[in-house]
Parts: structure tokens; C-alpha cells; sequence
């Protein structure tokens, strides 16, 4: 897979902002809906797409402490501020706001009148749902995508690079070394996002606990060897598991489950939002230490896992991905539910070689499920498109066409 080299001055690096996929769902979304709401990880460019997107909406953001004490102080007056809405950034800061804006647009009636971000998805969902439920469309944006990166003409040299270097927009937009980035990403999520969520005390704990997680990324989760091995309990790892899911570290891809055979594996697969944190947490200080690391087919598994999730996503879609294995160690690496018995298995390949062995799981899967069955297909790194008997072989670079 080759993307244009060197850092360019393109057209959305001059206009200050890369184009989301996202934001077609978003207007839409905001002539049905009075409130808007955006969350997803720190760093992911909620900020700027709603500013950008809504640039008669005034914008307030409750991180700012001389903001979030009036708002504290005095919600009411606060958004009186704001008769004809606002853009509320890190809302969830401020809890008492989301009554009052349920009053107004209640009052009001009007689409499209505030827009609401955060990054602390647990505390931001718990008020929304709580205040607001059925008066907001709630939008999940992640990490830049494989699309969004080319249409942006955003350069990189290889898959190795891109995993690497991760989807986080600042990184391309800033030129900032993936180093750097990912070190103070890490900090300040774990000093300011995990202690507000839960009252972890001991980071280096934590932190080793993430690591742990890093490392056995694109395997089967097994909650009491991962407690083990950092030394809490299976109580403790599970607690923690929820933190990092809802703060949009890691996903949890869920066995397929169908009645076709009752010893399937029942836990979920563990995986990252973003390819370049998993590296930095491993150690991994080069982009060509990937293409040698024990880990890189998973790290390739988690870079098409992840990129599919940001294709959902961006369309205001709940995810159809699952994974599929039975306890003889059958395996399919991705099932896409299309509904109406109709799902499409997936292999995932990092090897850029084609070989027959890759359809091997596919005879078995073949055999015992009972779904309608769509042609075999293995996503590798390669760069040609290939079709045989057995399946067909798609390149990453132009596997979209697998979600549609």
C-alpha cells in the first residue's frame, strides 16, 4: 500500500481542517435534532469539526476554568448568554447545564440549536441519557480514517508507517512525532480522564495494566490471566477493561453467535482504537520495527478492525463486526452481520505473499454455519486485487467495498 511521501500543504491543511467523513451524518442529523451530541477520544478533532461545521454557533469550552465556574455557579444565566444555542465543548464538566438546555429546547422546539461535545464518554453519556434522551443525536468520531487520510492526500510511506504513526489528526497536522504525541497522550489521559472516571490511585498500575492490554491485542480476552499477570484481581481488570473502553482506548469485538454450533468461544476479541498508541504502549519507537514484531499481525488485524469501526461510525451506524471461533481453534477474523442470515467471513492477512492457506478456515466455516454464504475473502497487505476459486484476496487499501 503506497500513499504519497512527503508532508504537502494541501487544501485542508490550509482551511486549518481535514475533512470528515462524519460530518455529512452530522448535517443531516442537525435538521432533525435540537441538540447535537459529539463524543469520542481526546485529540480525535471533535473541537474543530463542530466549530467548523457550525460556525454561527457560538463557542464555549467548560475546560476553561473561568467558563465552567459561571456555568457552575449559574447554569441558567450561563446559557442565557446563548438565546439562540451555543457549541458547548467538554460539557460534561458541568452537569447541571444539561436540565436546563433540555428546558430550552423543549421551549424552543427548534433544530439544531446546541451542539455538545466530550471526551469522558461515560460521565458525558450518563448526563445525556439521563437529560436529553430523545432530543439528541448522538455522533461518535474517532481517529482519522484510511479514506479520510487519502482523500486528504495525507502522506505515508507503507503499512508499516501507518500503523505506526497511528490516525490521531493532530499528528499530520502538527507534524509531530508519533513519540511525542503518544507519550503525552498517555499522561494526560491517565492524570486527568481515569481519575475522574475511577478512583484508580495507583497509575503505574494502570499503566502496566495498559501495557498488558497492548500486548495481547487481536487475542481472546482471558480476564483472569491478564489480572494475573498484573497482579490485581479479576474484579480489578474488569473495572479497569471499562474504563478503557469508554474512554475510546480499546474495543472489545464480540463473538459471532448463531445456533449453528454450540461450542463457540464466548469471550471477545481485544483490540485498540488507534494502531499508533498500541506501538508506543508495546515500545516501539520506529516504524520498521513493525514489519519484525511478534505482534504484527495483530497489529494489522487491529488496523482493519479499527478502520471499519470509524466506516459505522461515520455513518451514524452501530458496528456489524464480530469474530468467529470454535473451541478447536477454527477461526474466522472478521464476520460482518449483514442481517437476514447474510454474513460476510473475513480473513485478515498481514502477509503481502498469497497463499492457499489462507482459505483453510473458510472450508470448516463453510461446513457448519447455516447463514447465507458471499464469496470467501482474505484482506491482506499486498496491493493487487486477485480472485480464485477459493475467494478472493483484497488489498487494504480497497477493502471498503466489504461494508457497504
Amino acid at each position: 500500500m503506497q500513499f504519497d511521501c512527503g508532508f504537502v500543504q494541501n487544501l485542508f491543511y490550509i482551511c486549518g481542517m481535514i475533512q470528515r467523513n462524519i460530518s455529512i451524518k452530522i448535517k443531516q442529523l442537525a435538521t432533525k435534532f435540537p441538540v447535537i451530541t459529539v463524543t469520542g477520544p481526546r485529540q480525535s478533532g471533535k473541537s474543530t469539526l463542530v466549530k467548523n461545521m457550525f460556525p454561527k454557533l457560538p463557542y464555549a469550552t467548560l475546560e476553561d476554568p473561568d467558563v465552567r465556574l459561571l456555568a457552575t455557579s449559574d447554569p441558567r444565566g450561563f446559557l442565557s448568554n446563548y438565546p439562540k444555542g451555543a457549541i458547548l465543548d467538554e460539557v460534561q464538566h458541568v452537569p447541571q447545564l444539561f436540565s436546563y438546555i433540555q428546558g430550552i429546547v423543549d421551549e424552543k422546539n427548534k433544530a439544531g440549536m446546541f451542539v455538545l461535545s466530550g471526551s469522558q464518554n461515560f460521565l458525558l453519556m450518563e448526563k445525556v441519557t439521563q437529560s436529553l434522551a430523545g432530543r439528541t443525536a448522538i455522533c461518535q468520531l474517532l481517529p482519522l480514517s484510511k479514506n479520510e487520510m487519502q482523500k486528504a492526500k495525507i502522506p505515508c510511506k507503507d503499512i508499516n508507517q501507518l500503523i505506526y504513526t497511528g490516525f490521531y489528526p493532530r499528528i499530520y497536522d502538527k507534524h509531530i512525532d508519533p513519540q511525542d504525541f503518544y507519550s503525552s497522550y498517555v499522561r494526560t489521559y491517565l492524570e486527568r480522564d481515569v481519575r475522574q472516571i475511577k478512583n484508580i490511585t495507583d497509575h503505574s498500575l494502570f499503566m502496566k495494566f495498559l501495557k498488558m492490554c497492548a500486548a495481547r491485542v487481536g487475542s481472546v480476552l482471558n480476564l483472569h490471566s491478564l489480572a494475573n499477570d498484573c497482579g490485581i484481581s479479576a474484579n480489578t481488570a474488569k473495572a479497569w477493561l471499562s474504563v478503557l473502553e469508554t474512554g475510546f482506548i480499546i474495543h472489545l469485538l464480540q463473538p459471532y453467535h448463531n445456533n449453528f454450533n454450540k461450542r463457540l468461544m464466548k469471550s471477545p476479541k481485544i483490540y485498540f482504537y488507534d494502531t499508533g498508541l498500541v506501538c508506543y504502549l508495546l515500545g516501539l519507537d520506529k516504524a520498521e520495527q513493525v514489519a519484525t514484531h511478534f505482534l504484527r499481525g495483530g497489529l494489522f488485524e487491529n488496523l482493519v478492525i479499527s478502520d471499519a469501526l470509524k466506516h459505522y461510525y461515520n455513518k451514524g451506524k452501530q458496528s456489524p463486526l464480530y469474530y468467529w471461533k470454535d473451541k478447536t481453534h477454527k477461526e474466522i477474523d472478521l464476520i460482518i452481520d449483514k442481517g437476514n442470515r447474510t454474513a460476510i467471513p473475513i480473513e485478515i492477512k498481514s502477509g503481502e505473499t498469497r497463499t492457499s492457506d489462507y482459505f483453510r478456515n473458510f472450508e470448516y466455516w463453510n461446513k457448519v454455519s447455516d447463514v447465507k454464504k458471499p464469496v470467501n475473502t482474505v484482506i491482506y497487505s499486498g496491493l493487487k486485487k486477485v480472485v480464485t476459486t477459493a475467494g478472493n484476496y483484497v488489498p487494504f487499501d480497497s477493502y471498503e467495498f466489504l461494508l457497504k
